[in-house]
């Protein structure tokens, strides 16, 4: 049985990701174009007050920083299925370095490390087979 935590994370990730793919798509910004070009429009009829400009301020504002939020729990939790699956990959494959698995715990000088061997080995192959 699911905890009231879990099943609040659940929830949360499932609009989180609605959102996100919902953002990114074509009805969404045409939506915002068209948002965009009401204010535009109806600026005249307000003397492009100070409220008018505050209307798109805001509310420009207020959706881009919960949008910062929800955008990045998904792209955290894409990262992650990938990041396992690419983890898998390397373990079943025979030929492959089993030290690459969970490389990303690693620093960047670590991995910078890793690429140098990496590619020397790469390097040292192409020189055999020629």
């Amino acid at each position: 049985m699911k905890s009231k935590k879990q099943n609040q994370n659940s929830a949360f990730e499932k609009f989180a990701l609605h959102v996100s793919k919902a953002s990114g798509s074509t009805t969404a910004f045409i939506t915002a174009f068209l948002i965009v070009v009401v204010w535009a429009i109806s600026g005249p009829f307000f003397n492009y007050s100070e409220t008018w400009q505050l209307v798109i301020n805001t509310g420009t504002t207020i959706i881009i920083f919960l949008m910062v939020f929800l955008i990045q729990k998904a792209q955290n939790k894409d990262s992650l299925s990938i990041q396992l699956k690419l983890n898998d990959l390397v373990a079943s494959n025979e030929y492959s370095s089993n030290s690459l698995v969970d490389i990303e715990s690693m620093t960047e000088e670590e991995m910078i490390i890793v690429q140098n061997i990496i590619t020397d080995l790469v390097n040292s192959l192409k020189k055999k087979k020629a």
